[in-house]
């Protein structure tokens, strides 16, 4: 398998984990939360899942949103714990993202 093929096998995984997540942290969100619709749209998502093999990814960000794939899946929690994982997740990924060096200011005081 080339490098090419396997990072497209990548991103669209990581795609479906966060397209899974989404869905599913939206439902959850709701005012008016129905368990049983939250359970029929977690299956409904699930076959997205199902559809691209699973890779090996050594990141946080994508190993919280496989457990918390997996806890969705197996219906163990109730809404507020994960919600709880939903705003932990939401919290990696915002943390994820950083500047680099040349646009920080502290350079701009030795000028």
């Amino acid at each position: 398998m080339t490098k090419n093929e396997e990072k497209k096998i990548r991103i669209k995984y990581i795609r479906n984990l966060e397209k899974f997540f989404n869905e599913a942290s939206l439902s959850l969100k709701k005012e008016n939360f129905d368990l049983e619709k939250f359970r029929e749209k977690v299956l409904k998502n699930a076959k997205i899942l199902k559809k691209d093999p699973f890779v090996f990814i050594n990141s946080n960000y994508i190993k919280n949103l496989e457990n918390f794939a997996n806890t969705c899946l197996n219906f163990s929690m109730e809404q507020n714990d994960l919600l709880k994982q939903v705003h932990f997740i939401e919290k990696l990924k915002k943390n994820q993202n950083y500047k680099k060096d040349k646009y920080k200011n502290y350079l701009k005081e030795y000028m």
